[in-house]
């Protein structure tokens, strides 16, 4: 039985079967077992009649299937990047240069190192004008497109083509605050697609006004400002929702070019910016032609009132310490100093009511344990930053002799141990008295309360130059000291800040105190911190070296007495070149200095005159007491308690010079002064006398070639 077909009308070939047009002529058989015996009775017929057209078509669907999947693929990749590098909160703050802002201990601002940033702002909160200021000029389309401007990118194009160089860019505000806020400056086709990709997500997640508040808060506008408050206050002293048009217009025009335009330093060029913004604010419909003939050109404050200042002496030398507490700086961060603003005050007027004409003056104020509270480094910021209570190293003069009197109390030696207070000689050199004054075996005490070179040069020998070194040292100077006995009397260089911290020690009863503008951080390893520790100095000493700083103020430091216990010591160098006075009263260790850039003599300049009285100032201020009343004494007594000679005012209970002193001061004036029983004194006309026995030795003799190089 055979199987025909049906023909198909439209086959012309009587030979074929109609039904299978391409099957061959001898064939009657859907079914040819030679020919694939697994293939389906009707598959031959079916056949296509040219197969390759087909093979084609199937072989570009496949690549379209794979181009779908790699770029699904892709875009997974892109947005999984994207959400690890380019987070949406990192668009609020832009990769700006490190900014730090140091407060006072209360949190008061004091100063700020860096870029100036302000805080963000709401574009749907500020006026029309000024985000139209920033649209008319950067980007009209704003509120149309998804990213990118096409148009915008063909006008830009067109311009530069026909300008023959680069004169306009075609990037969105969406495209700035990608590039602003997650990538560089680099101009390469890699940075352009990048920033075409941000563009796209940050339009996908954000809202238009999001968007625009964002660039807004992060755009450079010139004098290393960031964000349109900063702007805003840095150059017209008010917020941005109270900018007017012009103003808005300038800032909006300093975007294209900030540090060429700036108006602090480029004022005409600014305003001509300005009013290249009107006219765009006016050509997109945001402004009339009378409203834009109405805004006048700009006016700019040289510095915005109460701008944070960004120099002063205490900030100088604190910030590298307050960058190492705060660790990588990534935009800005604020450190807490321990400066006290009440203190900064009172140390500045002390300065400039000093009546120094020429001289600079240099102060130091800090807690016992090194916590500085105030610092001035000169008369005037502005002119000079350079620090001299950190940066400046000058001979300290009698200062210095704090070490030599320790180094006698570590031997065993007492405030009323006698010393030789007579000239003396020590390998060619001969220290003299400022006040050719030698009073043979006096008290150590009655020595450093006047200041007695000699004896200071005595202790030195006996206790050693080594001891007086070691003394030093201990209490914190790290500045060269040579291996000499003139160290005594002040002759190797220190700081007025590593000075001050020695004495500091003393009213601690710990060694070494280590100055410092910042709280510290216990960050050492533990083996540091048993070896690098602080040391106790033993209560008899300590006690001892008050009594000696005490008896000071009775002595050289007269200028320096406060109605409180107060401690400390004067110092001048040679020729009166430099003039200190280190102590402390209350919980305040203060040091000041007096001198000249140079290293010029100042006459008549000395530790116990100007840096004792500017000590007095502003302790008094500081600590909020009265000022000592200057009475004449009613009674005369002599005092043992601390070895010294004097009088005892009963109205204020203050320790006044002896007799001998006033005495000593009338003989050189040519005078003589006599008490009588009755307690008396009766000065007049010097009278003949004869010699005594140590007069009638030759001057030279006496008293030594005129004083040399040290003074006090």
């Amino acid at each position: 039985m055979s199987w025909n077909p049906p023909l198909r009308p439209d086959h012309h070939d009587p030979d074929r079967p109609r039904f299978w047009p391409h099957a061959p002529a001898d064939r009657t058989s859907p079914f040819d077992p030679a020919r694939d015996r697994d293939e389906p009775e009707w598959a031959p017929y079916h056949r296509d009649p040219d197969p390759e057209p087909r093979r084609r078509t199937i072989r570009w669907g496949r690549w379209i299937v794979r181009g779908i999947a790699a770029g699904i693929v892709l875009l997974v990749i892109a947005i999984a990047w994207l959400a690890l590098t380019a987070p949406l909160n990192k668009s609020l703050k832009p990769p700006t240069p490190p900014s730090i802002t140091l407060t006072a201990e209360d949190g008061t601002p004091i100063a700020r190192r860096g870029a100036i940033i302000g805080a963000p702002v709401d574009a749907a909160k500020l006026p029309p004008h000024v985000t139209q200021a920033f649209l008319a000029i950067e980007d009209r389309r704003f509120y149309s497109h998804w990213g990118i401007d096409p148009r915008g990118i063909l006008r830009a194009a067109w311009a530069n083509v026909g300008s023959g160089g680069v004169r306009q860019g075609g990037s969105t505000i969406t495209q700035q605050l990608a590039k602003n806020a997650f990538l560089d400056s680099d101009r390469t086709a890699a940075r352009k697609i990048r920033e075409v990709l941000i563009a796209f997500w940050l339009e996908a997640w954000l809202s238009k006004d999001e968007i625009l508040s964002r660039y807004l808060s992060n755009v450079y506008f010139g004098d290393n400002t960031y964000g349109l408050t900063a702007a805003a206050k840095h150059y017209f002293g008010r917020s941005p929702d109270r900018l007017n048009v012009g103003q808005a217009a300038m800032l909006a025009g300093l975007v294209k070019a900030p540090s060429r335009l700036a108006p602090t330093s480029n004022l005409k060029g600014a305003r001509a910016r300005e009013m290249v913004v009107v006219r765009a604010m006016e050509d997109a419909g945001f402004l009339t032609p009378r409203e834009a003939d109405r805004v006048q050109p700009q006016r700019v404050l040289a510095s915005a009132p109460g701008q944070i200042p960004t120099g002063t002496y205490f900030a100088d030398w604190v910030l590298p310490a307050a960058r190492d507490k705060a660790g990588e700086i990534a935009t800005e961060t604020t450190v807490k100093t321990t400066l006290d603003p009440r203190l900064q005050r009172y140390a500045e007027r002390a300065i400039r009511s000093a009546g120094l004409r020429q001289a600079q003056a240099a102060l130091v104020a800090m807690r016992p344990d090194g916590r500085v509270v105030a610092m001035v480094g000169g008369r005037d910021y502005g002119k000079s930053p350079f620090n001299r209570a950190v940066q400046a190293r000058r001979q300290p003069g009698s200062t210095f002799k704090l070490f030599v009197y320790l180094a006698a109390m570590r031997a065993g030696m007492t405030p009323d141990s006698m010393v030789d207070d007579s000239p003396v000689e020590i390998a060619g050199w001969k220290p003299k008295n400022d006040d050719g004054r030698y009073l043979g075996q006096i008290s150590l005490i009655r020595a450093f309360a006047r200041s007695s070179n000699v004896a200071a040069a005595r202790l030195t020998q006996e206790v050693g130059v080594r001891s007086v070194i070691q003394a030093a040292r201990d209490l914190g100077i790290t500045t060269p000291i040579p291996n000499e006995a003139t160290i005594g009397l002040g002759t190797a260089e220190v700081s007025l800040l590593e000075l001050t911290a020695a004495y500091a020690a003393i009213a601690n009863g710990r060694y070494p105190v280590t100055p410092r503008g910042v709280e510290k951080v216990d960050d050492k390893p533990w083996y540091q911190q048993i070896t690098g520790g602080t040391r106790a100095i033993p209560e008899k000493v300590r006690q001892e070296m008050m009594r000696l700083l005490n008896s000071s103020l009775r002595g050289t430091g007269r200028e320096a007495v406060l109605s409180v216990d107060a401690y400390g010591k004067t110092g001048t160098s040679q020729d009166s070149r430099d003039a200190w006075f280190i102590g402390f009263a209350g919980d305040l260790v203060v040091g000041v200095w007096v001198g000249n850039d140079d290293n010029s003599p100042n006459p008549g300049l000395h530790g116990g005159g100007v840096p004792a009285r500017i000590w007095r100032d502003f302790l008094q201020s500081a600590l909020d007491i009265a000022p000592v009343a200057r009475a004449v004494p009613v009674e005369a007594v002599v005092s043992e308690e601390d070895g010294v000679e004097g009088y005892i005012d009963n109205t204020i209970g203050q320790y006044l010079p002896d007799t001998e002193i006033l005495q000593d001061q009338a003989e050189r004036m040519g005078l003589d002064m006599r008490r009588g029983e009755d307690g008396s004194i009766t000065v007049g006309p010097r009278r003949p006398r004869p010699p005594r026995e140590e007069d009638r030795r030759d001057p030279d003799e006496r008293y030594g070639p005129p004083p040399g190089d040290e003074e006090e």
